[in-house]
C-alpha cells in the first residue's frame, strides 16, 4: 500500500471508530502535495459511497494561525452533504471527536470559478449571496497535535457546518468591515471582522480558486464556500450553545447535546 492510501486509511479508521490517530507527520515526512493527495483519496472514497461535494472550506486565513503552524498561505478542505446542520439545530457530541466552533462568512456561488487568474472582483461577480456560518472544526488527530500536512490530509480539520441569517447580496454590504460577535452559552466568546480573513473574505475565495488549479478542481455554481474564521476557534462540549451575530447579514446558531 503506498503512502497516500496508507494514511488515507488511517484517517478513515479514526473517523469511523472515533479514536484519534497519532500525527501522520510523526511517522513520515509528508509534503503539502502528499497531504492534499491523502485528502482527495478520502473524498473520493466518500463520493463513491454516495456522498456529494457541496462546497469547500478555507482554513488558516488569519496571520496568527499561519504563524502558529509556520506557513504563509491558507489551506482548504471539501464540504460534503452529510456535514450540513440546520440553523438552530442539535449536534450530538457522540458524532464528533474534539469539536471547536468558528464563525465565518459563507459565499454561495452563481457561476463557476476556475483559476489560475481569478481576481477578487471575479469572486464578487460570481457570488450569488453571502450568509453567516458556523463551522464545527474537528480533528481525527489526537489532541489537535497537528502540523500543516496533518490538517490538510485530514480534510483541513473539517467537521460540520451551519448556515443561517439571510441571503445578502455582496453589493449591499462591506465585507471587510462586517463585524461578528460569537457567544457561547450567552457569554461573548470572541469578536471579529471581515478584514481578519486575508484582508477581505473574497480574497480567500480567489486564493482558493487559483490554488485548486493544481488539482484540476473548479469551484462550481451552487457551491458553498466557507471563507475562513474571523476569530479564534472555541472549544465545544455537551450542553454548549453557540450564536454568531453578524452586522447586516443576520445570525446563526447551534447546540451540542
Amino acid at each position: 500500500m503506498d503512502k497516500v492510501k496508507k494514511y488515507a486509511e488511517q484517517l478513515a479508521k479514526a473517523e469511523e471508530t472515533g479514536v484519534g490517530t497519532t500525527p501522520l507527520t510523526s511517522e513520515s515526512n509528508l509534503t503539502v502535495h502528499d497531504a492534499y493527495s491523502i485528502q482527495l483519496e478520502n473524498i473520493k472514497r466518500k463520493t463513491e459511497s454516495g456522498q456529494k461535494i457541496v462546497g469547500k472550506k478555507i482554513g488558516l486565513t488569519s496571520k496568527a494561525m499561519q504563524q502558529l503552524l509556520g506557513v504563509n498561505e491558507p489551506d482548504y478542505g471539501h464540504l460534503l452533504d452529510g456535514m450540513v446542520v440546520e440553523n438552530g439545530g442539535q449536534i450530538s457530541v457522540e458524532s464528533v471527536m474534539q469539536p471547536k466552533v468558528e464563525a465565518e462568512i459563507a459565499f454561495v456561488l452563481k457561476a463557476d470559478l476556475k483559476g489560475p487568474h481569478v481576481t477578487t472582483l471575479d469572486v464578487l461577480q460570481a457570488t450569488d449571496y453571502v450568509v453567516p456560518a458556523l463551522e464545527i472544526v474537528d480533528s481525527r488527530i489526537q489532541d489537535w497535535k497537528i502540523t500543516l500536512p496533518d490538517t490538510i490530509a485530514d480534510n483541513a480539520s473539517s467537521g460540520l457546518y451551519v448556515l443561517g441569517g439571510k441571503p445578502t447580496k455582496i453589493s449591499d454590504i462591506d465585507l471587510e468591515l462586517t463585524g461578528m460577535l460569537l457567544s457561547k452559552n450567552g457569554v461573548i466568546a470572541n469578536t471579529g471582522v471581515g478584514a481578519a480573513a486575508l484582508g477581505n473574505p473574497a480574497n480567500c475565495v480567489a486564493w482558493l480558486a487559483n490554488r485548486l488549479v493544481d488539482y484540476d478542481i473548479t469551484l462550481k455554481a451552487g457551491e458553498v464556500i466557507l471563507s475562513g474564521a474571523l476569530s479564534a476557534a472555541v472549544d465545544a462540549e455537551k450542553g454548549d450553545s453557540f450564536t454568531a451575530k453578524f452586522a447586516h447579514i443576520g445570525q446563526v446558531s447551534v447546540n451540542f447535546e
